[in-house]
């Protein structure tokens, strides 16, 4: 598969790998060098109820190896070919050959963003992990909840701005469309901080480790595709109170007069964007 991103999904590094396998600058690489750290970030699938599991960005195996110590089947995705050809050979002879021979780990060079959630584990329920790129982290959010009815739960390590912004709740600077979009799907929870200097080369700033769990009914009493387009415009203009950053609605004077039209986006909870989602939709 031709890669036209320099980004990759590897920030981990086996402690002593033989093969050498160095941090690329230009693919975005932070090698994660603690096993501890590892093995909180495994340990954080549930896991209830299937056992399917896509791990985005495997590197060089450190966490993959701790997740191979679950009853799973697991897919390894990586960007960098050298850590695919690593986790193919002596990689996956060491860390397979106790395993139940029932359990399947495949390992595939490719792009998450880019795959068919169809093509792998078929229609089946799966469970996402990883150690995440800053740059596209934000995307693999909104991939995630666009394959909502295929992912109940998704765990992984993200900048810590960003999975503190995913889990973060009405009234704070912080809340914005991820908060929002992600939570009326998902329980959102901020796990635990990482240091940078548990990474090689250390990234400028923190990381953080979230856990979310989707709701046992995320249908949205209203137009879905209305409420994504309510939220996101809200929060294009979030200085503004809504019955000005909505406009476009055509909302009527009527309308403008209801308490929800006179506050900011930050001040609403999923339940109260579905309430306008429902009001806008009366137009």
């Amino acid at each position: 598969m031709k890669r036209k991103r320099k980004s990759s999904y590897t920030k981990e590094s086996r402690k002593g790998s033989s093969k050498g396998i160095q941090a690329k600058k230009h693919l975005g690489q932070h090698f994660l060098k603690d096993e501890n750290v590892a093995k909180k970030i495994g340990d954080t699938l549930t896991l209830n109820g299937y056992k399917n599991v896509i791990e985005i960005g495997p590197g060089t195996g450190v966490l993959t190896k701790y997740i191979l110590q679950k009853e799973v089947h697991l897919i390894a995705m990586d960007l960098d070919s050298e850590s695919i050809e690593y986790l193919q050979n002596d990689f996956k002879t060491e860390h397979t050959f106790n395993r139940d021979s029932s359990l399947t780990f495949t390992i595939i060079e490719g792009d998450f963003l880019k795959v068919n959630l169809s093509d792998l584990f078929d229609k089946e329920p799966v469970a996402i992990t990883g150690n995440f790129p800053y740059n596209i982290s934000s995307q693999i959010i909104f991939k995630t909840i666009e394959n909502r009815d295929r992912i109940p739960e998704f765990t992984g390590m993200f900048q810590k701005e960003v999975a503190q912004r995913i889990c973060e709740q009405p009234g704070s600077k912080m809340y914005g469309i991820l908060s929002v979009l992600t939570q009326a799907f998902y329980h959102a929870e901020y796990l635990f901080s990482v240091p940078p200097g548990v990474f090689s080369p250390p990234p400028k700033v923190d990381s953080g480790v979230l856990r979310l769990i989707r709701k046992e009914n995320y249908s949205l009493p209203c137009d879905e595709k209305q409420f994504f387009r309510v939220v996101k415009m809200a929060f294009g203009q979030r200085r503004k109170t809504l019955r000005n950053s909505l406009k476009g609605f055509g909302i009527s004077d009527e309308m403008k007069a209801s308490e929800l039209f006179a506050l900011r986006p930050e001040q609403l909870d999923v339940n109260q964007f579905i309430a306008l989602t429902n009001l806008l939709s009366k137009t």
